[in-house]
């Protein structure tokens, strides 16, 4: 069987020109079959792609040229199947949109924790531990006594904590942050230094490392981890979780979801159904239909 290698990758980095860097990391990616999203802004480069083991390290060799990306996080991972549809390269004002002025993690940024020294960190009573990520991705899971800011985007993110700030921090001197592979916690710490919170901390590799790197037997982590490719959502070892993707609003379906008589494969779940017209749903479903079809022809 053809092992897919599947990586997550994030480099903030100062790229003068990212449209000239687009062509070339494009066209690599399709003439090695590799699929999946790349984002470039002149704040670095950030995505996930998947392809064979040789095609993706040869992307990462093309990456690890551009200007101050010679060691890029990367988190790798194995798929039975082909997590994407297609490639795709764009171009955009953040790699990560947090939509403030002025954050720069090439110029300020919080300390690094390595997932080995993570659970002593968010164990000491001193530390307010914030979950960075959107509602839906902790809804499915999270480090056991962290912040929920029951965010829908990141951009949200800053408001957030300028509303609570100060029932955040009271009685605290520091803050630990986390997401999925580093880079939205990590765009986050620059946020909070530049808002003066001194002592910031940010899970080096994101809970993708640390699921990777700490035993489930000493482990902090409750629940799965959503990522934003077919897999879902995945557990320590970064083995596959039980999760699966409502079609209609991409949301995170549990096994109990998948039961409920409001969700339709491809065309609604609980969470969406009653958001959704009849002609709304009618479409789905035939997109649904469709895509059935071009499975079954091998297309």
């Amino acid at each position: 069987m053809t092992t897919i290698r599947v990586a997550a990758l994030y480099q903030f980095a100062r790229f003068e020109n990212p449209a000239a860097l687009r062509g070339p990391l494009l066209e690599l990616c399709e003439a090695g079959g590799v699929k999946g999203t790349l984002l470039l802004a002149q704040e670095g480069i950030n995505g996930t792609i998947a392809g064979s083991p040789e095609a993706i390290e040869a992307v990462l060799a093309l990456v690890r040229t551009f200007p101050g990306c010679e060691a890029p996080s990367v988190k790798f991972a194995d798929a039975a199947l082909m997590p994407f549809g297609r490639m795709k390269v764009r171009l955009k004002r953040e790699i990560v949109t947090m939509g403030v002025e002025g954050i720069d993690p090439l110029h300020t940024v919080g300390t690094y924790v390595a997932p080995e020294d993570w659970n002593a960190l968010v164990d000491d009573p001193d530390i307010v531990v914030i979950d960075t990520r959107n509602d839906y991705e902790v809804a499915i899971g999270s480090f056991a006594g962290a912040v929920d800011p029951e965010t829908p985007s990141f951009r949200d993110f800053p408001r957030w904590f300028r509303e609570n700030r100060e029932s955040l921090l009271a009685g605290k001197r520091r803050v630990a942050m986390f997401c999925t592979g580093g880079i939205r916690c990590e765009k986050a710490t620059a946020f909070l230094k530049q808002e003066g919170v001194e002592d910031v901390f940010h899970l080096q590799g994101g809970i993708l490392r640390y699921l990777e790197t700490v035993p489930e037997a000493e482990s902090r982590w409750q629940g799965e981890c959503f990522v934003f490719d077919e897999r879902v959502a995945v557990v320590h070892g970064l083995e596959p979780g039980t999760h699966r993707l409502c079609r209609a609003c991409q949301h995170p379906l549990s096994p109990d979801d998948l039961s409920s008589p409001l969700f339709q494969e491809g065309v609604s779940c609980a969470a969406c159904h009653d958001q959704r017209s009849d002609e709304q749903r009618a479409g789905y479903a035939e997109r649904h239909r469709q895509k059935q079809l071009a499975e079954a022809r091998g297309g």
